[in-house]
């Protein structure tokens, strides 16, 4: 027993040791594995570290930045499709791209079902006392054209309400002013859009002969908006008119005294016609099927040179291909640079580009763009993808140094990323501080002089961090959303409630706008 006991104990204590030792390799061999892998991700996160470093340190550099945007801005100007200025600047946006660097440069035409320019909108205001004055007026985009009517009666309805409309009593014939507010916040500009609809709504249920928006900038600052959702023509003529001659009218009109205008808005509508995306690349090294968006808009208003909406962040995207080349890094994915057209009459570009690539959207890893004009970049909003702001915190983590760095659950339909955000890809829209930008919105004022190039230049390395990031990722931060998921994402965000109040969500729920599944 002794000795069976000792074998047992020999046997037992060997065995043990076995264990021990088996047990020891395979703990040592997991801390090494467990080590391995650190060191693989912290090897890839030095990568990304540094390829970002490169990224900001080649945006900064001298570049083509500011001689690109003057050219677009100050010698081809306000670019409105359907006119000769926007042809021209759709060739510099192909040529800009090309000397750039970008790959597979091309155009990809689509139609837009009415043109419209402005003729010499005139406008004037008598009173029964017999004094008159003129007043400084613009015609809404894409709105009919008024031949000239003299000695039309005007109608106060204050901000618009049907309250105020049914207070004013009957508007039938008259020409209808609106009050506003002055633009303070990107709320308020928002707000400027959404209450329009309802407006005009009432305007021709009341069998109004006009519109007249008391412009919400001061100093005799006018600007051109659109209501057209798709590039339709409105149902009624509508002016904005100078704000301090606007409030002289209403003022009048609180106090009981009687105006009368004059009015002549000569727009020439016409049918369809065909404007253009300008489409660049950076091939990608693995996943070359797969690819990311960097956009921006090329068209806009003309009554400035559409310097910061949106030539600057036009001039950006272009900025951002030198960028990424200069700095000698090819993405695992394609980069897909885009000067989208139409965005200002309901962001037609964008949606036929969406459309026309819709079969290969599933391999979207996400689109950026840039739309406010030269403000501090502060934050990147994702559309309500809360799934997506794990992964993509990394890819900002190195725009700490310009205050850029934080990403927003937040949805819109502002700008050009809407028509993706409806297909379910991960989108990502930079949020700027106004700085400047409502003052000069769509205004006389929107001028290559305005732009903060200090800034753009930051701005230039966030949009080529974050769009590399996405390129390069190893994986996607996020999927295509189904329409379900999709439809749950914008009523967390309220983004329905904007839809609805914008007169564009019968086109998501009738199924002819974004993801069909």
């Amino acid at each position: 027993m002794r000795t069976l006991r000792r074998i047992g104990i020999v046997f037992i204590g060997s065995f043990f040791l076995f264990v021990a030792g088996f047990s020891a390799e395979n703990l040592n061999n997991g801390h090494n594995s467990v080590r391995q892998n650190d060191s693989q991700t912290t090897g890839s996160q030095n990568a990304d570290r540094q390829n970002a470093e490169r990224l900001i340190a080649e945006a900064l550099k001298p570049s083509p930045l500011e001689a690109n945007l003057r050219r677009l801005t100050d010698e081809i100007g306000g670019r409105v499709p359907g006119t000769p200025a926007m042809e021209r600047a759709v060739h510099w946006g192909e040529a800009a791209m090309k000397e750039a660097g970008a790959e597979n440069v091309h155009t990809e035409e689509f139609t837009i079902q009415r043109s419209w320019a402005e003729g010499a909108t005139e406008m004037s205001a008598a009173l029964e006392s017999g004094s008159t004055f003129r007043v400084k007026a613009v015609s809404v985009a894409w709105a009919p054209a008024l031949a000239a009517v003299q000695h039309v009666p005007v109608a106060f309805v204050g901000m618009g309400s049907a309250a105020e409309f049914a207070r004013a009593g009957s508007v039938e014939g008259r020409v209808v002013l609106v009050d506003s507010s002055v633009l303070k916040t990107w709320d308020d500009l928002f707000g400027e859009y959404e209450r329009a609809p309802a407006i005009i709504e009432l305007a021709v249920k009341g069998k109004a002969k006009a519109i007249a928006f008391i412009a919400t900038r001061n100093h005799g600052i006018l600007y051109r908006h659109s209501n057209s959702a798709a590039g339709e023509i409105d149902p009624l003529p509508q002016v904005i008119v100078a704000r301090e001659d606007g409030e002289r009218m209403a003022r009048l009109l609180e106090n009981g005294t009687a105006v009368w205008v004059n009015l002549s808005i000569p727009n020439k509508v016409g049918g369809a016609i065909k404007s253009w995306n300008v489409v660049g690349e950076i091939r990608g090294r693995e996943k070359p099927d797969d690819f990311v968006v960097l956009g921006a808009h090329l068209d806009s208003w003309e009554l400035g040179t559409g310097a910061l909406d949106n030539g600057c962040n036009s001039a950006l995207v272009i900025d951002a291909v030198r960028t990424i080349r200069a700095a000698g890094l090819t993405p695992r994915r394609t980069i897909r640079f885009v000067l989208f057209s139409g965005e200002e009459e309901g962001m037609i570009g964008s949606r036929a580009y969406a459309v026309a690539h819709r079969s290969e959207l599933d391999k979207a890893a996400g689109v950026v763009v840039f739309d406010a004009g030269t403000g501090k970049t502060t934050a990147f909003s994702v559309g309500g993808r809360k799934d997506v702001m794990g992964e993509a915190s990394a890819m900002v983590a190195p725009l700490e140094q310009f205050g850029a760095n934080k990403l927003i659950p937040t949805a819109d339909s502002g700008t050009d990323h809407f028509d993706f955000m409806l297909e379910g890809v991960p989108t990502f829209v930079a949020e700027q501080d106004e700085a400047n930008y409502l003052e000069n919105y769509h205004a006389t004022t929107d001028t290559f002089d305005k732009v903060d190039f200090a800034q753009l230049k930051k701005d230039v390395a966030e949009a080529a961090v974050l769009t590399f990031g996405l390129a390069d990722a190893e994986g996607r931060v996020g999927p295509r959303l189904k329409r379900a998921e999709i439809e749950q994402t914008m009523r967390e965000t309220h983004l329905d409630e904007e839809l609805k109040a914008m007169g564009m969500w019968e086109e998501w729920a009738t199924g002819k706008r974004g993801r069909v599944e």
